[in-house]
């Protein structure tokens, strides 16, 4: 297991941290319905945004608004050994989640996308910014009894001005996120265990040498026995650290995806890792079961995002 300092608890199903430069880390709390802020410190926890259904994956956008995938509320949850499980979707979800842009100042939450080509986004779940200015996300879609969506992965503009859906299917796409020199995407499925990789030759376009995989993708790893992905995060050093469920922890793997590590921690439901701290050597990691945020020393330096604030 890993040396984890506890940062703060009492967090209602946390994820999509983001480390700020004033040191509080930014995260969602999709049970709460929330965008909120934990000072490192104290250990504190203060609302920044009501958001509403589900906000899962956020991220600092080129104008310093926090840019949240909301899956619309499409997860139950219950209570079970002290731990707070994701379950299927309650009766109060609509059907479809949303993009929203959250200006941090004073909370006020705007919705940016609904659906694409008449397609309504199901459930959307994690996001990531390049350089240009554009974001990637990923519609990890609905199961619900004997049904399960096809969904994919989007890139869209911030200003609300342009949503195109560029790889489908994908089955449950969940962490996303690109490369330190932005040339490459990656992509985590949470049912299959599996992490892809394309090339990305300009903003919003991808390609690959797999005939065989999705628009091309390369298999950089699949789990064996029953491990699950969740969200991720990509660090100074090009591996792509993945938030593991049941075998609770971040699976690390090389950019060529040749080596294979596992960082355990104590939470079967660890959701997802971003960095921050002094040569952002820390790694924030959401434990969502027990509702923590927890910090480690990594060993390999963080990246810096596209933009951040």
């Amino acid at each position: 297991m890993a040396e984890l300092r506890e940062i703060a608890t009492g967090l209602q199903f946390p994820e999509g941290p983001i480390a700020m430069d004033d040191g509080s880390v930014v995260l969602v709390e999709i049970k709460r319905g929330t965008l909120s802020r934990v000072d490192v410190e104290k250990g504190t926890i203060d609302v920044i945004a009501e958001c509403g259904g589900g906000p899962n994956g956020a991220a600092v956008g080129p104008d310093g608004a926090v840019y949240v995938c909301n899956n619309g509320g499409c997860l139950g949850f219950q209570e079970l050994m002290g731990m707070t499980l994701p379950g299927p979707p309650p009766p109060s979800y609509p059907g479809h989640g949303s993009i929203q842009r959250v200006e941090l100042g004073t909370g006020e939450v705007t919705t940016l996308y609904e659906e694409c080509d008449s397609n309504p986004l199901r459930a959307p779940n994690d996001i990531v910014f390049d350089t240009d200015g554009g974001f990637w996300f990923t519609d990890h879609g609905v199961r619900h009894g004997r049904t399960s969506d096809r969904t994919g992965i989007y890139y869209a503009r911030p200003d609300g001005s342009s949503i195109k859906e560029v790889i489908f299917p994908v089955d449950a796409p969940n962490g996303i996120g690109l490369s330190p020199a932005g040339d490459r995407l990656y992509v985590a499925e949470t049912h299959a265990g599996r992490a892809w990789a394309w090339n990305v030759p300009a903003p919003g376009i991808v390609e690959g040498p797999n005939p065989l995989g999705p628009n091309g993708a390369e298999l950089l790893v699949g789990l064996p026995g029953f491990q699950l992905f969740d969200s991720l995060g990509v660090d100074g050093d090009g591996w792509i650290n993945i938030a593991t469920l049941v075998n609770g922890g971040i699976t690390s793997i090389s950019p060529d995806g040749a080596t294979v590590e596992h960082l355990a921690t104590d939470d079967p439901i660890t959701t997802n890792i971003c960095f921050g701290g002094e040569g952002l050597r820390t790694a924030y990691i959401t434990c969502s079961a027990f509702g923590r945020l927890v910090a480690t020393d990594w060993s390999r330096p963080g990246l810096q995002m596209a933009f951040h604030a």
